[in-house]
C-alpha cells in the first residue's frame, strides 16, 4: 500500500476514530441473547451499514469540529 500523504491526515484520523467508535455502539446495541455466529454475523453487518452511514458526517463535520475546538482551546494560554 502506498504511503498517505500527510495532508489526508485529518481524512484517515476520522476514518479510523468512525470505525471503532461504530463498532463499540454496535457491539452494545446488538442482542446478547444470540449464539456466537449469529451474534457476529448481527453484529457485523450493523456495524457496516452503520459505519458507512456515519462516514461522510464524519469527514464533513471535521473541519468545523477543528474550528470549534481551535476557538476553545488557546495556544497562548498564561497562567495566572
Amino acid at each position: 500500500m502506498p504511503p498517505i500523504t500527510r495532508r489526508y491526515h485529518q481524512h484517515v484520523f476520522g476514518l479510523i476514530q468512525s470505525a471503532i467508535t461504530c463498532a463499540v455502539a454496535t457491539l452494545i446495541a446488538t442482542p446478547k441473547s444470540l449464539d456466537a455466529e449469529t451474534f457476529f454475523l448481527q453484529w457485523s453487518s450493523d456495524w457496516l451499514l452503520a459505519w458507512l452511514s456515519i462516514v461522510p458526517v464524519v469527514l464533513l463535520a471535521a473541519r468545523w469540529i477543528r474550528k470549534l475546538t481551535d476557538f476553545i482551546v488557546q495556544d497562548n494560554f498564561v497562567r495566572p
